[in-house]
């Protein structure tokens, strides 16, 4: 893992060496094995490392292949490496000591511009190919690694972070004023609808899929990845082979990722995504003589539990349950009693250089990178993804979609199942599945006051952006008055980039702060081409939802955790409750920000006006997800943003 950059002059005059080393200077914050820069005319090459993978302990980055005449410098693990082995014929003395990077160089060599598409794992790279004067660099499918740059006519800089770009002259650090009303208008957790712009007006950043090519001052931008367009189904004889297949497909994902010479770490909740991956985890690594430690969040003491019978808050007993019946694994349960979303909030927008909508779990988040820092984790997993692979399986849009294929037989079975395994009455759920099926019936039938997400920007401003014009031609709902299914909901995740960045911007930039790589073996490309090829009666089977990965884990999970299907874990449920003691802080700051005529040119101050009188009087736990209190803390997140800024 490092944090890389890089500066070519594209008028071939030589670059000054106190442009690089100012670039490089701005990493200097984040912990480093190696600092090495490659610097040779009009290129210079950076590379920040921390160590990882057994292969990259003592590498040489960047790269040079003099024959070849190209460098390289690589923000890389790599998860396919027996496969490019094979591919690329190299010899087997050399293939336990070969870097990620020099595996990424010989990528290059054989295929080209076309390389990235024979790369698994998480990268962001650039090969600077002296011969032709060439720049060529990719960012893996989902973009679990950032990498910015700027480009004027006489010169093109990359690098891991923004900040550091600043420090070349003429570069100006003006904010990007359409990617803030998009950032204020779009109601869900994503920022912008362009996943290549940033929050600065002059930097771009390079889009999860694609590739980038820089020669003769020209920029070309490709797509290398199109997942739902590769989609084609499997089909196998049986249930037993559709799980022995995701067992095989799941635990190379899992083994890929715990390659580090450093201890694993992992994420662990009480469902069924990280329990999955734990589980899998503990077993590779047993064989290795290696212990695998868990962190897993409670809620701070005191708190009661004020969420619905349906939900969960400390899911401490499911962990617990797993933990037992797994083995191999040091458990610890941490709350992280004096931080709350609010106190959290300056740390977090110096680390990510960019507002963040997604404040429930930051206090916990942040917490976890510390205590595996500090436990010398190289690797800490997660099951991110998990809910559109691994756990796929929604049971009523199912349900739904037989009602209208007229499969009755196949219905009344899974309704009857489904019913005992859940404790509702079938009717119930038939009711539900209908309102699924005919959703423009129903509400004919049943009118109702359609909900609408509050609109929290400037009218003026969103009228000067065209924001809503913008969002509403790629088909973005800012009101939310329209609830579409989960497969389409599904088919946007893996079709539409800009829903990857969030959690690959924050990866990135916390495990570089802590030198402790995320890795989420649901979020493998492997893994994700063989769960859209699944048939969708694996996922929804025998009255069970999510019906694959319950079945292909019998033995390796509890059953208190595997066929949980009355109960979910809610995270973050306690996080009004932490800000108790400073409630009077937080409002008198919301005050502020609602009377700052400054503020009042984005925001839209009647509306945040409103939301504060709701709150301000009391600390109700159950604002937690209470929608005033969410665009409440997104405003002000919004506007420490522009105070930082100014």
């Amino acid at each position: 893992m490092s944090a890389i950059a890089g500066i070519i002059h594209l008028t071939k005059e030589p670059v000054p060496f106190e442009h690089g080393r100012n670039i490089m200077k701005g990493l200097e914050k984040f912990p480093a094995d190696d600092i090495q820069v490659w610097h040779k005319h009009n290129a210079f090459i950076g590379n920040h490392a921390q160590w990882i993978t057994p292969e990259s302990v003592g590498e040489q980055q960047p790269f040079y292949d003099s024959e070849r005449q190209c460098v390289i410098t690589a923000d890389a693990i790599i998860d396919n490496r027996e496969e490019l082995f094979e591919k690329l014929q190299v010899e087997r003395s050399k293939q336990k000591i070969m870097p990620d990077s020099q595996l990424i160089l010989l990528a290059y060599y054989k295929w080209g511009e076309e390389s990235p598409k024979h790369l698994v794992g998480d990268f962001a790279y650039m090969i600077w190919d002296e011969r032709h004067q060439k720049l060529f660099g990719a960012r893996d499918f989902s973009g679990s690694r950032t990498l910015y740059y700027y480009k004027d006519h006489e010169r093109f800089a990359f690098c891991t972070t923004i900040m550091p770009l600043f420090t070349l002259p003429g570069v100006k650090k003006e904010l990007n004023e359409q990617w803030m009303a998009e950032f204020l208008a779009i109601p869900v957790n994503f920022e912008s609808v362009d996943p290549s712009s940033t929050t600065y007006k002059h930097i771009e950043q390079l889009a999860p899929s694609h590739s980038i090519t820089i020669r003769e001052g020209r920029v070309r931008l490709s797509r290398y990845c199109y997942l739902m367009e590769e989609n084609k189904k499997l089909k196998l004889k049986s249930d037993g082979e559709y799980e022995e297949a995701f067992r095989y497909v799941f635990q190379k994902a899992v083994k890929a990722r715990i390659r580090t010479h450093h201890n694993v770490g992992a994420h662990l909740s009480g469902g069924l995504d990280s329990g999955s991956v734990v589980s899998f985890a503990s077993k590779a690594l047993k064989q290795e003589n290696k212990m695998l430690n868990t962190f897993s969040y409670v809620p701070v003491d005191g708190f009661e539990d004020w969420t619905n019978k349906s939900r969960i808050a400390d899911e401490s007993p499911y962990i617990k349950a797993t933990v037992n019946h797994i083995g191999n694994i040091n458990d610890q349960y941490l709350s992280f009693a004096d931080r709350s979303p609010y106190t959290e909030i300056d740390d977090w927008l110096e680390t990510m250089e960019m507002p963040y909508k997604f404040f429930e779990n930051t206090f916990w988040l942040r917490g976890m990178y510390e205590q595996a820092q500090q436990k010398n984790i190289g690797v800490l997993l997660n099951g991110q993804r998990g809910n559109w692979t691994i756990s796929w399986g929604p049971v009523l849009d199912y349900y739904a979609n037989l009602i209208k294929k007229i499969k009755w037989i196949k219905l009344y079975q899974e309704l009857n199942q489904y019913s005992n395994n859940i404790g509702v009455h079938k009717s119930k759920i038939m009711a539900a599945a209908r309102k699924k099926a005919f959703p423009y019936i129903y509400d004919l039938l049943n009118p109702e006051e359609p909900f609408h997400f509050p609109i929290i920007i400037n009218r003026e401003f969103a009228k000067q952006t065209d924001v809503f014009n913008k969002l509403h031609n790629q088909g973005v709902d800012v009101s939310l008055s329209k609830l579409p299914t989960a497969y389409e909901v599904r088919d946007r995740q893996f079709r539409q980039l800009y829903y990857w960045s969030i959690t690959g911007t924050y990866g990135a930039k916390f495990s570089l702060r802590y030198s402790v790589w995320d890795r989420d073996p649901t979020n493998d490309l492997r893994l994700i081409k063989f769960c859209l090829s699944v048939p969708e009666d694996q996922f929804v089977r025998q009255g069970l939802d999510r019906s694959l990965v319950r079945r292909a884990t019998n033995s390796y999970l509890p059953d208190k955790v595997r066929l949980n299907m009355r109960s979910r874990g809610v995270q973050g449920a306690d996080g009004v409750h932490r800000m108790s003691s400073y409630w009077n802080t937080f409002i008198g700051e919301l005050e502020q920000m609602s009377n700052d005529a400054t503020i009042g040119n984005y925001l839209n101050p009647e509306v945040i006006k409103a939301a504060i009188i709701k709150i301000k009087d009391s600390t109700n736990p159950e604002y937690a997800f209470d929608f005033d209190f969410r665009i409440l803390m997104r405003s002000l997140i919004f506007y420490r943003f522009l105070n930082n800024f100014s």
